[in-house]
C-alpha cells in the first residue's frame, strides 16, 4: 500500500535570515559573534548571500520539487532603529514573497528566528515590560506591507527554546546563548562586550534566547498574543501559530515522573499561548531519555549527529503523537533533519520521520505540511559553518548551489505526495 499523504500537505524546506542572508549588522547576534572573547567558531559575514541570490534559490527549489518555503524577515532590517522602517526592506521581502508565489512555493514566515534588532538590547531587551507592544507594531508594518502575500506566518521561533538551555546549564550556574556549548561560553567579559555593541549597559542585554523565567515568558507570550491579533486584524485570512523545538521525551522504569516533569517544562506550560491560533509548528531533531537519576546519555556505540545528537528519526512521529494529545490545532512540521556529512545518512533520516510522520496521519493526527531544515549547508550559531543540515551544499567562495541527492529525493516525494524509493541522480 503506498503511504499516501493528504490532498494539499505542504511539502518545503526552511532556512531563517540570520542564518542565510549575510551581513544583518544591525542584528544582535551580529553583536555577539563580533563581542570580544565570542565563543562563534566562524563570523557569518556574506553567509550564503541569499539576501542578493533569493531569485535564484527559489527557482532552484522549484526545480527540485518542493513546493513550500519556510523563511523568516530580519526585524533587524525592518526597523534598524526604533520607529524607522526600512521601504528597501519591506520592498526586498515583498519581491522575496511575490517569487515564492511566482514559481509556486507556498511561503511560511517566521517573524522572528531568535534575533533581534541591536536597538531592543538599549530598552532591556526582551524582559522590557513594552516588548509586547514593540513586536506588534513590528508585525502590523511588516502585515499592512506585505501581509496579503502571506498564507502562514509563525510569530516567534522555538519559544521553549531558552528554557531548554536554561535546564541543561541551571546546574553549572549560567544560561549560554542559542547553540553555545559549555565549554566555550565565557562570562561575564563575553556578555559584557557583546551588550556594549549595542549601545547596552549589559544590566539591560536580554536577548530572545534568555528568555526562561516566569515573568520573561509571560512578557514572551503577551507578546505573541497581541502580534497574533494584530495580524488577524489586518488578513483574517492569514494562518497563524508558532513554533516549539521538542525532542521526544522517553524514559526507562524509574523515569517516567522526571520524564513527565520535562515534557510540562518543555511543552505543557506554553500550551495557553496556542489559544486562538491557526496552527501549531513542531520542531523535532531526536529524542532524550530520562531515569531516576535523571537524563541517560546515548550509549558509546550509539549513532549521532555532527551536533551530537542521537539519530533517531522515528522521534518525529513518537513527539507528534504526543503533541496531539493535548492540542486540537493543524500540526506543521516546521523543521526537522539532520547535521551530517554523509547524505545517504539525510536520505536514510528524511524517508524514516516520515514514515513514522505517516503513521500519525493514519491514526487520524492532522498533519499538514513538512518543512526539512534546512535549504542549505549555512550558518549554524556557534557552530559556524562546520555543520551541514542542508538538502544544497554551498561553495562560499563562489555561491555557487549544489543540491545533493537527498533535495532530489524529498522533490520527488513532493511531486508524488508520498513517499517514494529513494532516487540516484
Amino acid at each position: 500500500m503506498d503511504a499516501n499523504f493528504p490532498k494539499h500537505f505542504i511539502w518545503g524546506s526552511a532556512t531563517a535570515a540570520y542564518q542565510v542572508e549575510g551581513n544583518n549588522v544591525n542584528s544582535d547576534f551580529w553583536a555577539e559573534e563580533h563581542a570580544v572573547g565570542s565563543p562563534y567558531k566562524d563570523k557569518s559575514g556574506d553567509a550564503i548571500d541569499h539576501y542578493r541570490f533569493y531569485k535564484k534559490d527559489i527557482e532552484l527549489m522549484a526545480k527540485l520539487g518542493l513546493k513550500a518555503y519556510r523563511f523568516s524577515i530580519e526585524w533587524a532590517r525592518i526597523e534598524p532603529e526604533r520607529g524607522q522602517f526600512s521601504r528597501s526592506a519591506i520592498e526586498h521581502y515583498k519581491d522575496v514573497l511575490e517569487t515564492c508565489h511566482a514559481y509556486g512555493l507556498t511561503p511560511v514566515v517566521a517573524l522572528h528566528h531568535f534575533s533581534s534588532p541591536q536597538w531592543l538590547m538599549r530598552l532591556g531587551g526582551w524582559r522590557n515590560s513594552f516588548i509586547p507592544e514593540l513586536f506588534a507594531k513590528y508585525c502590523e508594518v511588516v502585515m499592512r506591507e506585505i501581509g496579503h502575500l502571506i498564507p502562514y506566518v509563525l510569530t516567534m521561533n522555538e519559544v521553549n527554546l531558552p528554557v531548554m538551555l536554561k535546564e541543561v546549564f541551571s546546574k553549572i550556574g549560567f544560561v549560554p546563548p542559542v547553540g553555545i556549548d559549555r565549554d566555550s561560553w565565557v562570562a561575564p567579559k563575553w556578555r559584557q562586550s557583546a551588550a556594549k555593541l549595542c549601545g547596552a549597559d549589559p544590566s539591560q542585554y536580554f536577548t530572545f534566547h534568555m528568555i526562561s523565567d516566569e515573568e520573561s515568558i509571560n512578557l514572551m507570550k503577551e507578546a505573541h498574543k497581541q502580534s497574533r491579533d494584530v495580524i488577524k486584524k489586518i488578513h483574517p485570512e492569514t494562518k497563524v501559530g508558532f513554533s516549539m523545538a521538542l525532542p521526544h521525551i522517553d524514559s526507562i522504569p524509574g523515569g517516567e515522573t522526571l520524564a513527565k516533569e520535562k515534557w510540562n517544562s518543555y511543552f505543557l506550560q506554553f500550551l495557553d499561548m496556542m489559544s486562538g491560533d491557526d496552527f501549531f509548528g513542531l520542531q523535532n531533531y531526536t529524542r532524550e531519555i530520562y531515569g531516576p537519576n535523571g537524563q541517560i546519555q546515548p550509549e558509546e556505540n550509539t549513532e549521532r549527529t555532527q551536533m551530537g545528537y542521537e539519530y533517531h528519526p522515528e522521534a518525529l512521529g513518537k513527539v507528534v503523537e504526543e503533541v496531539a494529545k493535548s492540542i486540537n490545532i493543524p500540526i506543521m512540521i516546521t523543521e526537522n533533519g539532520v547535521a551530517t556529512d554523509d547524505d545517504k545518512k539525510r536520505e536514510e533520516y528524511i524517508g524514516r520521520a516520515l514514515k513514522s510522520l505517516h503513521s500519525c496521519i493514519e491514526k487520524g493526527i492532522e498533519v499538514i505540511g513538512y518543512l526539512h531544515w534546512s535549504t542549505f549547508d549555512n550558518f549554524e550559531w556557534q557552530s559556524g559553518y562546520g555543520m551541514q543540515f542542508g538538502l544544497i551544499e554551498v561553495d562560499r567562495n563562489t555561491q555557487e548551489r549544489i543540491p545533493k541527492n537527498s533535495a532530489y529525493y524529498l522533490g520527488e516525494i513532493a511531486k508524488e505526495n508520498k513517499l517514494v524509493a529513494n532516487v540516484q541522480v
